[in-house]
């Protein structure tokens, strides 16, 4: 039976405890096919309420990478600091949870000025027992400068009291998630995305020339796609030198551009059978240095419309565990 490498897995050896991610919205980010830079409407699965249970702040104030102000710099730091503490109270109190790390996750989280960015990064690295930065992203919304910065950051020195005498981690841990999806330019074309797969291959080699860590969001059931489509995605993104990998079934949500789609009858969602058949052997193909940060994702609320087998994420679990076990893999 061999031991998957999965992301808490990484952090236990690298760090020598478990550490937790605490996720961040924040109001003013968007993204460029949402604000109309690139596309209009943003991606067709994208209703990103439903994947924000921390924002609670609808601003219509959105910024980009031209913004020359920002009057609400004071007001997001805040909400950065409520959310942190809110959740991390939470973790320390439930698990004893002891290092973290903020994930900034709603929307594109250097889709902003560098001086934005850095207040809110710097701010959320002043947090007590944060280790490092998450940040999700695509790979239109970021910048040379951008890198660069994030560059200095993951060789900046952690404070003396987060280091160990046992373990030999020295500076903050930065990554940065970017949503590969698919390597098809008809796929990201036919979702909206706004770029194509030569500009995801652009960045993240940047990003890797850089030495921080890339972490790959993937998605299986894209309009069109075969399981052969989907296992391709996959190779080319291992051939990219991701760190690690997110591994999410296409769903489709209300309020939707994808739920038009579904309704006119345009689109079938993957089943559950092909979804962990393409999972198990896309996990078979990763190398024994790629993490696995996430095998599936649902929604358990009465936005999702199709596939129901999303609405309940212990089930998958279960179900993906016990394809992996028939293989000899332990997740």
């Amino acid at each position: 039976m061999r031991q998957l490498l999965t992301i808490g897995k990484y952090f236990k050896d690298k760090f020598g405890e478990k550490v937790y991610k605490i996720p961040i919205s924040i109001s003013g980010f968007t993204c460029p096919n949402i604000d109309g830079t690139v596309a209009k409407g943003g991606c067709t699965f994208c209703e990103n309420e439903s994947f924000s249970p921390n924002l609670t702040d609808k601003s219509k104030f959105k910024l980009n990478l031209k913004s020359n102000e920002n009057p609400y710099l004071e007001k997001q730091l805040l909400q950065l600091e409520y959310q942190f503490k809110y959740t991390k109270e939470r973790l320390e109190n439930k698990f004893g949870a002891k290092k973290f790390i903020v994930y900034f996750q709603s929307f594109t989280n250097t889709y902003a000025p560098l001086d934005t960015l850095k207040a809110l990064y710097e701010k959320a690295l002043s947090f007590e027992n944060v280790i490092g930065l998450s940040i999700g992203t695509r790979t239109d919304c970021i910048t040379d400068e951008t890198l660069n910065y994030l560059e200095k950051l993951s060789k900046r020195a952690l404070p003396n009291y987060l280091l160990s005498p046992t373990h030999s981690y020295k500076n903050y841990e930065i990554w940065v998630e970017y949503g590969i999806q698919s390597i098809f330019d008809e796929t990201l074309e036919k979702i909206n995305r706004g770029h194509d797969f030569a500009n995801v291959k652009e960045w993240i080699n940047k990003t890797k020339q850089k030495d921080l860590l890339v972490c790959g969001h993937l998605i299986f059931g894209l309009p069109n796609e075969n399981q052969e489509m989907m296992l391709q995605t996959v190779t080319e993104s291992i051939n990219l030198k991701i760190d690690s990998i997110k591994f999410h079934p296409l769903y489709v949500t209300k309020n939707t551009l994808l739920a038009i789609d579904y309704q006119k009858g345009n689109f079938r969602p993957i089943s559950e059978n092909l979804y962990i058949d393409t999972l198990i052997k896309s996990i078979k193909m990763l190398p024994a240095n790629i993490s696995i940060s996430r095998v599936t994702a649902g929604i358990g609320n009465d936005s999702l419309i199709d596939p129901l087998w999303c609405n309940d994420k212990h089930q998958q679990m279960k179900k993906i565990k016990s394809a992996l076990f028939k293989e000899n893999l332990f997740y």
